[in-house]
């Protein structure tokens, strides 16, 4: 069933709310087989509403509506929706009840204006808000159906998932089941052009290519009757993928670079301490943000200027003077003397340039070495960085060292 998603609320076109609903929605018609074909936007204006609507149910068989059910006057989904589907408002007394006992319960007063929620097309199926007051329905005529949840989103996924969802799975034959494969250290550009043969021919499963944090996903989808068969599709399509680039395969299931790390680290007991000079602590942070962490992570010392190199991490300052801070040199340096300082199996350590100042011709913006020293196994690369974004270069920086963690992991059989 061709799909599509009606948002409304002027707070959602002035950027003062962030619009999840629909992601969320869109990811679940997807799952049951719906195919979503468009994302509608529009404010508190009648006029405006009901020509997007009209529109929608133009384009698609199936129409989810949010927001726009509450008490107050821009709130007028219901009333355009019965207008449109040519049907009658009733006051539905069982919702009515629940709005009063709602209000009752919470000790507050129930202004007059509420009980419009309570107002239903008459050929409606009546949707019950169990964690709020205005319910939603589902209205179905002419082969086209237009469903009502309410704005909030966790009064929306609530009912979604515990009263719309039975009836969106009858009207579908099909499955879609799809899988992520999440790459880093290689461009958009180069891994479309090692997959361009199976992009430009695919029918089922299809295959999309995004960008995200400095990574690579790949989305493998496939659609058919049955999840067993939607299953051996995607994963089929999966092995030829990784027979091809998986050397740049960090993750099969959607996990994010440090999720990754991080978890393995954790699984193998594997203790990890970090310095870093031009990313601030953000590696440090990376880590701290995984529960359990402090099960693995000893110590960040964030080592900024030279005088902290040499008093924090024992630096020779000869080494700084005749190398420079941002230097091979310093870098091994550097994690040599949080070595000494924390004993942990893996000792990590950045120093670079991150902009917009301070670069030169010799040593541009951008110019990062990232030192390990793993079970006495001493690692350093230097990084150009193209961007002289200064957010840019410290968090692709971070993305980095996790990605040298994770060669290192895979090199000693320790990835799990």
């Amino acid at each position: 069933m061709i799909s599509s998603i009606l948002s409304t609320g002027t707070e959602l076109l002035f950027g003062q709310v962030v619009n999840t609903n629909t992601a969320y929605l869109t990811k679940e018609l997807n799952t049951i087989g719906h195919d979503v074909f468009y994302h509608f936007t529009v404010g508190d204006n009648p006029g405006r509403l009901k020509e997007m609507l009209l529109y929608a149910l133009e384009k698609t068989d199936l129409v989810l509506i949010t927001g726009g059910l509450g008490p107050t006057q821009d709130d007028m989904t219901r009333e355009l929706v019965s207008e449109i589907m040519e049907d009658e408002l009733i006051l539905h007394n069982e919702s009515l009840e629940h709005i009063e006992k709602f209000f009752s319960k919470t000790n507050r007063i129930m202004t007059d204006n509420n009980i419009r929620q309570a107002y239903i097309p008459k050929g409606a199926i009546v949707l019950t808000n169990d964690i709020g007051t205005a319910p939603g329905f589902i209205l179905e005529k002419n082969g086209k159906i237009i469903i009502c949840l309410p704005g909030p989103p966790k009064e929306m996924t609530h009912m979604f998932t515990h009263k719309a969802l039975a009836y969106l799975k009858g009207k579908t034959d099909f499955v879609i089941y799809w899988k992520i494969l999440r790459f880093f250290g290689i461009g958009e550009s180069s891994l479309e052009n090692e997959l361009m043969d199976l992009i430009m021919g695919q029918k089922d499963p299809t295959i999309a290519t995004y960008v995200k944090d400095g990574e690579v996903l790949v989305r493998i989808t496939s659609k058919s009757y049955t999840n067993a068969i939607a299953k051996k599709s995607v994963e089929d399509m999966a092995t030829i993928i990784k027979d091809r680039i998986g050397e740049f395969l960090y993750s099969e299931k959607d996990e994010d670079l440090v999720s990754v790390v991080v978890g393995s680290l954790l699984r193998n007991s594997i203790s990890i301490s970090s310095c870093e000079s031009c990313t601030g602590g953000l590696f440090a942070s990376a880590i701290t943000d995984i529960p359990g962490a402090s099960a693995i992570f000893d110590r960040g010392i964030v080592a900024y200027n030279s005088g902290a190199k040499i008093s924090e991490l024992n630096v020779d300052p000869k080494i700084i003077e005749k190398f420079g801070a941002v230097s091979y040199e310093t870098a091994t340096a550097m994690v040599l003397g949080l070595q000494e300082k924390t004993g942990s199996r893996i000792c990590i350590g950045v120093t670079g340039i991150a902009g917009p100042a301070g670069g030169s011709t010799k040593k541009p913006v951008g110019l990062i070495y990232i030192a390990m020293i793993f079970d006495g196994e001493m690692y350093c690369e230097e990084f150009q960085l193209r961007s002289s974004a200064r957010q840019w270069i410290r968090g692709y920086s971070v993305l980095l060292m996790f990605n040298m963690i994770l060669k290192a992991l895979k090199q000693k059989n320790l990835l799990s």
